[in-house]
């Protein structure tokens, strides 16, 4: 919204006592009035304005950092080629900016985005989901570039072959986002480990309290999924309580860890005290090309993608004779039980005696 309001300012297309500022302050007023009870409700904080909350967290206070640093270039090498997927995005948006009679309106879409994302480079901690707003004009400007192109595909034999090439990117892109969105429901182990655990401590009659490190917290622990009950027959569901305590001092205390009966953790090394590893949750771990040879296994399916494991099969009998690019996946979150630590003495006492 900024950078949009600066290039209008800029462009000479609006004014700022006239237009920007009467605007800006009924928006800001509506949107207050809408999303601060909303917000104040859900986090149970009075009063919440969770925008200015997290930009005075992650801005000013310079905390986003805690999270990872990426290079300052990284939305621009990574994250957009990534979002934007068809590689024809780039030339068709400078085929929108070189026409004369697209430029105009090419620039005024793609200026304010491109500083939109530049503002954002400057923060040291980077996430695609910061800059998604971004692929929609992006977009945009790319598909004026695509109708350039398409309305001269009967003048010459090369603007046909651009045409061409201009529905195949877009089925092969369409085609790849399809895989990548099957692929991408396997990077959430920290959802699955918590739904993994509701099933594990479904019948404990009384509240469960539960630890979340990092990891499980940005790989799909959310407000929703922790709210979720699950009804047991003949047992009364049990309350559930998170903790996602991020300081390095109190994960030092021993008592700390007395407070929990499970733990969900991607380190149980680093976990104070006994504990009993129930189950191992495991996530996607990159994509890997094996040959002629290797054995017909999705390690996938091991969560019940028995379609993958055919497809596989059958695509390397028949049709790719022996390669393939299969998913990996690798141990990610461990569901720890609290043991009694009495119990865990004993049996250590037993096994000195024998």
């Amino acid at each position: 919204m900024a950078a949009e309001t600066l290039f209008l300012l800029l462009a000479r297309q609006a004014s700022l006592l006239e237009t920007i500022i009467p605007a800006g302050t009924a928006g800001l007023i509506m949107g207050l009035l809408i999303s601060v009870p909303i917000d104040s409700f859900f986090w149970q904080e009075y009063p919440m304005w969770s925008e200015l909350s997290g930009f005075y967290y992650n801005t000013v206070l310079g905390k986003s950092s805690d999270w990872g640093v990426s290079p300052w270039h990284f939305y621009f090498s990574s994250a957009l080629p990534r979002l934007l997927l068809n590689p024809f995005t780039y030339a068709l948006m400078f085929a929108a900016v070189a026409s004369p009679a697209t430029r105009a309106r090419a620039l005024a879409v793609l200026a304010p985005c491109l500083g939109f994302v530049a503002a954002y480079s400057l923060l040291p901690h980077k996430e695609w989901r910061f800059i998604v707003y971004a692929v929609p004009p992006l977009t945009a400007v790319a598909g004026v570039g695509a109708s350039w192109v398409w309305a001269r595909r009967a003048k010459t034999a090369l603007y046909r072959v651009l045409s061409l090439a201009l529905v195949g990117s877009a089925l092969a892109s369409l085609a790849a986002s399809t895989a990548l969105l099957a692929v991408s429901r396997l990077n959430y182990p920290g959802g699955a480990a918590v739904v993994r655990l509701r099933e594990i401590a479904a019948a404990e009659p009384a509240s469960v309290r539960v630890f979340a490190d990092n990891l499980v917290c940005q790989t799909g622990l959310t407000r929703f999924l922790e709210a979720r009950g699950q009804t047991v027959p003949g047992t009364r569901a049990p309350k559930w309580v998170f903790d996602k305590t991020e300081n390095q001092t109190a994960l030092l205390d021993p008592l700390f860890w007395h407070n929990f009966d499970y733990v969900l953790a991607e380190h149980p090394e680093r976990i104070i005290g006994a504990w009993e590893v129930v189950d191992v949750v495991n996530g996607f771990a990159g994509i890997e090309i094996v040959g002629p040879g290797s054995e017909d296994v999705v390690e996938s399916a091991d969560n019940g993608h028995e379609l993958l494991k055919r497809v596989e099969t059958l695509s390397k009998k028949y049709v790719t004779k022996g390669w393939w690019v299969r998913v990996r996946m690798d141990q990610k979150v461990n569901i720890l039980k609290r043991q009694d630590e009495a119990e865990v003495l004993k049996g250590a006492k037993s096994v000195e005696t024998l």
